[in-house]
């Protein structure tokens, strides 16, 4: 008799625990829920941001997210996730479930962490773009209070001192690091490196005189310049930009730039490669409808950034572009031993 009973409350047990557990597979919140695309999404979609309040990524993620929503038709709850030029969020995204509820919001960044050995994830092997959001500018920039009141000044003391000068970065692979991989390729000058992380941080130091000099996205420095405290010596770019007239692309300055030009930062939303592809097209959907809003359109042009709204295969090319000029501009300035051939990435015009 006492076996009879052990033995059933053994499988009443089992039972209870089995449905417990199933309940849990149905009630997931992204991290193992399988929706079918015609009922995503069912649940919040996290918004994960490569890099710092206050820098272009996070003001541009953030806005977008808040327009997208209703497209979506769900919430989308944004948290940065700093640190390692970006590669923590990447890994973070990468290792959450491929069901379409962990988004990336990041730059161009995971372009170069296999070249620069700081990751072996990236965009084109391990993600697939949502949307590539705009195509941002780059500005060299300094304190108001500077000595530098043109590009041509700073070179010239960056030739002839010992010391040389302090340029903030938000690390390998950042903007400023390649940045400065062109500048010491055409005009043989080098900065001492001073990591941070990303525009925003970068925009403090500099405000507080921590560093002589960065490279910022318009985007990010153009309320710094609009309010007297910085000074933008160059826009790295082929032509003047509408946002910022005043400042002299640096072709006019030095032509020789032009072989890289254009070309700049980008902000961009991705999904895990393994994302269901119908699922993918929902949230690329509703994102592109999104950047359809006039005022979104606005913003993205007061901030000096072009927008491009591009998906699928155009957002590949755009991604697979960026990175073949980035990776080989850093290999030939000799900034990585890691030659990008020997990762499959094509040199551009080759």
């Amino acid at each position: 008799m006492n076996k009879l009973l052990n033995n059933r409350l053994f499988f009443i047990a089992l039972v209870t625990l089995l449905s417990l557990i199933l309940s849990a597979c149905g009630n997931g919140t992204g991290s193992g829920s399988a929706d079918s695309a015609e009922d995503f999404p069912q649940n919040d979609i996290n918004g994960i941001i490569q890099w710092g309040e206050g820098g272009a990524t996070d003001i541009i993620s953030r806005t977008l997210a808040s327009v997208a929503e209703d497209e979506i038709g769900t919430s989308l709850v944004m948290e940065n996730r700093t640190g390692a030029s970006g590669a923590i969020a990447t890994q973070y995204v990468y290792d959450q479930a491929a069901d379409g509820y962990n988004l990336l919001f990041g730059a161009e960044n995971p372009n170069l962490y296999q070249v620069l050995d700081i990751s072996e994830r990236d965009y084109m092997n391990d993600f697939v773009p949502v949307s590539i959001i705009g195509q941002s500018y780059a500005g060299i920039v300094v304190n108001a209070d500077s000595e530098f009141d043109t590009l041509e000044d700073l070179v010239a003391y960056a030739e002839e001192s010992s010391e040389g000068l302090l340029m903030g970065t938000s690390g390998e692979g950042g903007l400023p690091h390649v940045a400065s991989a062109m500048l010491k390729n055409e005009l043989g000058i080098e900065f001492n490196q001073i990591p941070y992380d990303g525009d925003g941080p970068l925009a403090v130091a500099l405000l507080g005189d921590e560093i002589d000099v960065t490279v910022l996205a318009v985007s990010a420095a153009q309320e710094y310049v609009d309010s007297g405290d910085f000074k933008m010596l160059a826009v790295l770019n082929d032509s003047s930009l509408d946002s910022i007239p005043d400042v002299p692309p640096i072709t006019d300055i030095y032509p020789e730039f032009e072989v890289y030009l254009p070309w700049g930062p980008f902000q961009g939303i991705f999904a895990h490669k393994d994302t269901p592809e119908e699922i993918v097209q929902k949230l690329s959907d509703g994102f592109e409808e999104a950047q359809n809003d006039e005022e979104f359109i606005n913003q993205l042009t007061d901030l000096g950034v072009d927008p491009l709204n591009l998906h699928g295969e155009e957002a590949s090319e755009f991604v697979e572009a960026n990175q073949s000029t980035s990776a080989w501009m850093l290999y030939e300035a000799g900034e990585t031993s890691i030659s990008p051939e020997e990762l499959g990435i094509p040199k551009v015009g080759e």
